[in-house]
């Protein structure tokens, strides 16, 4: 394991707490979705914590390059975004300088530190609508120029009225060769 894993699995469980969601796993997996905004360990770590997955689009992704994650309970409503704290490094440096390695120095403190130590927790709302619920497709439709299929709404209608996938409405993270 790696002290962003460790943050990443104390993060999941702060958020489902905050939200009322107690088994994330089991009896609650239908009420929980979470956004992660960084595609490092810490985002594995409150998947395998959690069990929102991808596939099961109850996990979500916003690369935002923040060790950050919004929980959401989909039953009440009720959604937090933990945040984990920057002075969460210089913490372990000073609560324990006599461990050289700044991995152990790291893992040792943010096992043992109180949530407040390392994360602000921030009531927010998101922005959810049936387009993004876990389950199947709710539409789909072709995209007019790739002739590749896009699903839930993702679609952008050009100006003459064109149905297009984001990519060939205004470019991808791809070039064609």
């Amino acid at each position: 394991m790696c002290a962003g894993q460790l943050l990443g699995a104390r993060m999941a469980l702060l958020g489902c707490r905050a939200v009322g969601v107690n088994d994330p796993r089991g009896a609650d997996r239908k009420k929980l979705i979470v956004w992660v905004e960084i595609d490092r360990c810490m985002a594995d770590a409150i998947g395998a914590v959690t069990g929102v997955r991808l596939g099961k689009r109850s996990l979500k992704y916003f690369d935002y390059g923040k060790v950050a994650a919004t929980f959401l309970n989909t039953e009440t409503g009720e959604a937090v975004r933990v945040v984990a704290l920057e002075e969460s490094r210089a913490l372990a440096d000073a609560r324990h300088p006599e461990i050289e390695s700044k991995k152990e120095r790291q893992f040792r403190t943010y096992r043992e530190a109180v949530d407040e130590e390392l994360f602000k927790v921030e009531r927010v709302r998101v922005d959810y609508d049936e387009m993004d619920a876990p389950g199947r497709p709710l539409s789909r439709v072709t995209c007019a120029r790739c002739g590749e299929g896009v699903n839930d709404g993702r679609e952008v209608r050009s100006a003459e009225g064109v149905t297009l996938c984001r990519p060939c409405a205004s470019g991808g993270y791809y070039r064609k060769l």
